[in-house]
């Protein structure tokens, strides 16, 4: 049955071309700044050596999710731009790149959920059982992560999907059906908030209890400080973050889940309010390289590494020449 019996399906015209510019250019330049951002993280991370650690395939494999995303989120931008009507109504163009989006953020919050638990047993269990992660533990992850990505991600292009009907037909998200939105969204914006959060918190608490056995012992604790300070901190970020990034989309989806309105009665608020959850989502791809990848400075200190490099490489060369 229709979720929408009353609402016509004569499917005119309603977006205003200022509106459409006004929410288009901002996607479009966030996109491709999180586009140009991300690949000088993934340039940088590949080509310096030191920088080949197991965390490391994790941070340069969320940079790859952060791009695949910015990329998506490109393309539905112009899709927007050149025919947002298809946007609210719904249309076999749509079905394609929002699959793609969906897999992309699902292997962003998969990656972000492997490098809180890496962190902790880096931290935490290593003092206890000797145990490293290795190599082959992050590539496994990587793996994992974007194998049950893209299974999800794609369930729509495999048949679920409310192209041919309008049961369960979502207003935000058309052609997606609500049941698919809500089977995505709860269980995994759940994983993002709680295994960060236990992880994090358990690292305090590790690193706090070490520092008062060091200091009843008499011993420095000026390092454990530092480090329980820098750990707050970045926890701090990663949740602010991750509330700005997933849980107007989170809502987006209730609304959405308990909505009865028509397409053209939610007009222009509602979707106003999901493209701008699109730029938030986009936003935290700019947000993760900040705080994962870290500081800028270290950031430029790597690049100016890479300069240097290059630079002596082409003297070398020159000088074989000569």
């Amino acid at each position: 049955m229709n979720r929408y019996p009353n609402c016509s399906t004569n499917h005119t015209q309603i977006w205003s071309h200022y509106l459409v510019l006004a929410l288009g250019i901002p996607q479009l330049t966030i996109n491709i700044a999180s586009v140009i951002f991300n690949c000088i993280v993934i340039f940088t991370r590949i080509a310096t050596k030191d920088l080949h650690k197991p965390i490391s395939i994790l941070f340069c494999n969320l940079a790859f999710s952060d791009l695949f995303t910015s990329f998506s989120g490109f393309w539905i931008s112009m899709l927007f731009i050149t025919n947002p009507d298809i946007t609210i109504f719904g249309s076999e163009d749509m079905l394609a790149p929002y699959a793609f989006y969906t897999m992309s953020i699902l292997s962003t919050i998969y990656n972000l959920v492997s490098i809180a638990i890496e962190r902790y047993l880096a931290v935490a269990e290593s003092m206890r059982t000797r145990f490293r992660v290795a190599r082959n533990h992050s590539i496994a992850a990587v793996l994992i992560s974007w194998v049950l990505a893209f299974f999800l991600g794609c369930l729509p292009l495999m048949g679920w999907n409310c192209l041919s009907t309008g049961k369960n037909l979502s207003v935000l998200y058309s052609p997606f059906c609500v049941d698919y939105l809500i089977f995505i969204t709860i269980p995994n914006v759940v994983v993002a908030f709680l295994i960060p959060l236990f992880t994090y918190l358990r690292i305090i608490i590790i690193l706090r209890k070490r520092k008062l056995r060091m200091k009843a012992c008499g011993q420095a604790t000026g390092t454990y400080k530092s480090a329980e300070t820098q750990v707050a901190r970045t926890s701090i970020f990663i949740w602010l973050l991750a509330l700005i990034s997933y849980a107007p989309v989170f809502a987006g989806v209730l609304f959405d889940a308990i909505n009865k309105r028509c397409h053209t009665d939610l007009y222009p608020g509602v979707y106003i309010f999901r493209n701008c959850t699109a730029m938030l989502m986009t936003m935290n791809c700019l947000g993760n390289p900040i705080i994962y990848t870290l500081k800028a400075k270290t950031l430029g200190a790597k690049i100016k590494a890479l300069k240097c490099l290059f630079t002596a490489r082409v003297r070398a060369c020159t000088l074989e020449n000569i």
